[in-house]
């Protein structure tokens, strides 16, 4: 069973210094990542840049693919997904990219800068065009209002198999901490979990692909 993984940030450059990013520490990823191999599972992960060293990565049955744009976890994530049984878009990526990148640090000048921005290839919706009736494809929605409908129109519009939900307004949740407040949603039914560690919660949404793959 060989399962590819999206995990951390992505960094858009404005110029050789700075970027725009998110606080996506990836250790959701990173956990979902170490529940497949101890299942016996080859994981093919796709990481953006995180600061934390995890024992997964260097775990044998891990295959680190490490990217920092958007643009190249699109082409990393599209590379690797027909050769999986699944697919988990964990990674919190960019939107929009800036238009132009400086080749120098821009200087202080005047009262305002403007950066003009560009959507990012959408990773999530490519890969539900090219999945099989083999595959199973699951995303993750991070809201901060209308959680709910906007994870339901998510599932729709990626083609996921499932999405896994989880809300800025839950104490606990979301980016940096330890635990998360998840609930998974597929198309027959939807489930929600108390606050639990990532590992735990990494437990169900494994739970939750094996069972939609009949295996594990």
């Amino acid at each position: 069973m060989k399962v590819l993984i999206t995990a951390g940030p992505t960094y858009e450059r404005i110029d050789p210094v700075r970027f725009i990013g998110n606080y996506s520490s990836g250790k959701m990823g990173l956990a979902l990542a170490a529940e497949c191999v101890r299942r016996g599972m080859e994981v093919s992960l796709v990481l953006g840049p995180v600061s934390i060293d995890h024992e997964v990565l260097h775990n044998p049955n891990v295959k680190l693919t490490r990217v920092e744009s958007a643009a190249e976890m699109f082409d990393a994530t599209v590379a690797q997904f027909a050769g999986c049984n699944a697919a988990l878009l964990c990674a919190a990526v960019a939107d929009f990219t800036p238009v132009a990148c400086a080749d120098k640090k821009i200087k202080r000048e005047g009262d305002e800068l403007v950066i003009r921005l560009k959507p990012t290839q959408d990773i999530a919706a490519h890969l539900g065009s090219m999945k099989t009736e083999r595959q199973v494809l699951a995303g993750f929605a991070l809201e901060t209002n209308d959680e709910n409908l906007n994870a339901h129109k998510k599932l729709e519009k990626k083609n996921f198999d499932f999405i896994v939900l989880n809300s800025l307004n839950d104490e606990g949740a979301g980016f940096r901490y330890d635990t998360n407040k998840i609930t998974i949603i597929d198309r027959k039914e939807q489930t929600t979990f108390p606050l639990l560690s990532k590992q735990e919660c990494a437990v169900n949404i494994i739970d939750h692909l094996c069972h939609l793959l009949k295996t594990c």
